[in-house]
């Protein structure tokens, strides 16, 4: 039944986003904010789907313990494809509210992004091991959740700010999917029920894309 559930909701995940993204590319009409969306969307379809797809195949065959490997080599992509998604939207950011300068939090969004990716090349992290080290899990979403928490603060104050109405939860998926993510780093090895909390994260992730995408059919509609 696991299988079978948790297959059908990754495949509509991924076939959603990913299609999405793609409508908003090709119908951005030279709109750079939305075309920008539209990338992020297919980043973030396309890299999950480098672990999805492997944990699906395996849930529907002989079993997770046997796709070690390949799991691990796709969590891996993820964690990759998931810190390009979040500067990507760093610069939906800057587009939408027209921010010039700034150089400061733009290093900032540079330091934390190349952090994480940098951590994540190291060895320790025993990615294709089924006994991963909890340590590395933490060393290297530190700087993932800081990268996070300051597009959070970037949304807040600027939908407030602008009262933007078709962005004014931007900030609140993000602080979901964080929110549902975390407790599965921590604790999801020793309490397997907990891993549960992806789908609700998933979930954050579809809201932050189908935002964007609504947001394009209304102000593009608009002009």
């Amino acid at each position: 039944m696991q299988a079978i559930v948790e297959t059908l909701f990754d495949t509509i995940y991924l076939v959603s986003v990913i299609t999405i993204g793609i409508i908003m590319i090709v119908e951005s009409k030279g709109n750079r904010q939305y075309r920008l969306f539209g990338i992020m969307a297919v980043v973030l379809g396309a890299g999950d789907s480098f672990h999805l797809v492997p944990r699906a195949i395996a849930l529907c065959t002989t079993g997770l313990e046997n796709f070690t490997v390949a799991l691990g080599v796709g969590k891996f992509i993820t964690s990759i494809t998931m810190t390009v998604f979040y500067v990507l939207l760093y610069y939906v950011w800057r587009i939408r509210y027209d921010i010039k300068g700034q150089n400061s939090t733009t290093v900032l969004v540079y330091f934390l992004s190349a952090l994480r990716i940098i951590l994540c090349f190291f060895p320790q992290n025993q990615w294709l091991s089924t006994a991963s080290p909890l340590s590395w899990g933490i060393y290297r979403n530190i700087p993932f959740a800081l990268l996070g928490l300051t597009i959070i603060i970037l949304f807040f104050k600027s939908a407030r700010e602008n009262k933007d109405k078709n962005f004014k939860y931007m900030w609140l998926t993000i602080v979901l999917s964080f929110g549902f993510y975390i407790p599965v780093v921590l604790w999801a090895d020793a309490i397997p029920m907990i891993g549960m909390l992806m789908i609700p994260k998933t979930c954050a992730y579809v809201w932050t894309v189908i935002i964007g995408y609504l947001a394009m059919r209304q102000e593009e509609g608009a002009k």
